[in-house]
């Protein structure tokens, strides 16, 4: 009897420990369904305003201004490509270099010669070609104007050297023997060669028929007793601050032009175009000294900044 009611006991809290048990898992597990159900919210709610911060970091992006492209890099990426780098120390070392090559190119650009007649020299001969063109009114790179003597030349570009063969007299001679003294008003560009003239048709005619194009010559320059006296011109839109300066009709060609200026001589720089510049109006309208190959010097006064008027002088240098 009493092991039957120990035994039932036994059982009735079998019973009970297996119902706590369930109840236990029970709730346990409704725990964690609410747990799960609440946390599903939550995700959604901050999965929110993250969404809506970058959007909002999207629309607050500066506006692209002219001349800038706005980065799709970060925001540290996007300031460092926008900052421009100072000059380093290397900065002077490719000056330098820079100007060293400029100093060393110089003397192929302009080669120094020991005559102030530069590469055409007299009582020297030339060999080239003689070719023709149509010399229109006689007017071209030297600048002198339409010209009445038709007996005028284009000198090859290398020969023109910037416009100090302009106004020279130069004498050809053809290989038949015939001759023609030409005044080089023009030059002759690429690919004339050196010692190449290109002639009027009316001073190649003198020396061969027009037709024949073409021809070997010799020629040397030519101090004429024929000349008159020398002009002067100033260029269009000179002032007494701004001027170019011309001498027309000098027997011999120029070495040099100068002006006076603060109590001396101040030399004017050559252009293609035949003319002498003063780029801050020193010496503009006063008196011009002007100097040929031979290294005579003439001086001229009273030459008023008249521009484009050629104003005649008494002036001319002696022949050689």
């Amino acid at each position: 009897m009493q092991e039957t009611t120990r035994q039932a006991a036994r059982q009735r809290r079998h019973r009970r420990r297996l119902m706590v048990g369930a109840t236990t898992g029970l709730i346990v597990t409704g725990l964690l369904v609410c747990l799960v159900m609440t946390r599903q919210p939550d995700r959604k709610e901050d999965a929110g305003p993250a969404a809506t911060a970058v959007a909002n970091s999207q629309e607050t992006l500066p506006a692209a201004s002219p001349g800038r492209k706005l980065s799709s890099t970060s925001p540290s990426a996007t300031s460092t490509s926008s900052v421009t780098p100072s000059a380093g120390p290397t900065t002077p070392k490719a000056s330098a270099s820079r100007s060293a090559a400029r100093a060393s190119a110089s003397p192929r650009k302009a080669p120094v010669t020991t005559s102030p007649a530069g590469r055409i020299r007299p009582k020297s001969t030339y060999q080239g070609v003689a070719t023709v063109y149509k010399a229109g009114v006689g007017d071209g790179a030297c600048s002198y104007g339409p010209s009445s003597d038709m007996m005028i030349a284009a000198m090859n570009t290398t020969d023109y050297e910037t416009s100090r063969t302009c106004g020279a007299y130069i004498r050809v001679h053809a290989a038949n023997g015939a001759s023609v003294t030409v005044r080089i008003t023009n030059e002759c560009p690429l690919p004339c060669a050196p010692g190449q003239l290109d002639l009027s048709e009316q001073a190649f005619a003198e020396l061969a028929p027009v037709s024949t194009g073409r021809l070997a010559i010799t020629w040397s320059l030519l101090s004429p007793d024929t000349a008159g006296t020398i002009s002067i011109r100033y260029k269009t839109g000179s002032s007494p601050y701004w001027c170019g300066i011309q001498a027309i009709g000098h027997r011999n060609p120029l070495a040099r032009l100068e002006v006076r200026s603060g109590g001396g001589w101040r030399q004017l720089a050559r252009t293609d175009y035949n003319y002498f510049l003063s780029p801050d109006g020193s010496g503009c309208g006063g008196a011009i000294r002007l100097t040929d190959i031979y290294g005579q010097q003439l001086t001229v006064n009273g030459i008023a900044v008249r521009p484009d008027v050629v104003q005649r002088t008494r002036a001319q240098f002696a022949r050689h």
